[in-house]
């Protein structure tokens, strides 16, 4: 099945595009290595939310493709909680 992914999540994933230039930036000016792990503990946050979006918009997608066949979710929903078990 082939995911369609939002113009949201497109977008969170240009601004943390945009928070990585900007830590490199920081890493070529020789920039105060607490700022530096603040900006690279917001970036992994927001890779963590963006993760959850993507996991839980296939899920509900999938889901309702496979109920309208009249088939299991259950293993859609076991499969996206190790989706998101594996990102961490």
């Amino acid at each position: 099945m082939e995911m369609e992914y939002s113009k949201e999540m497109k977008n969170r994933v240009k601004r943390i595009e945009g928070q990585m230039r900007g830590i490199l930036k920081m890493m070529e000016e020789n920039k105060d290595c607490k700022d530096l792990i603040t900006q690279l503990s917001a970036a992994r946050s927001a890779i963590d939310r963006t993760i959850g979006v993507i996991v839980s918009s296939n899920l509900e997608k999938c889901v309702r493709e496979q109920a309208e066949k009249g088939g299991d979710t259950e293993h859609l929903v076991k499969e996206a909680v190790q989706l998101l078990v594996k990102s961490r």
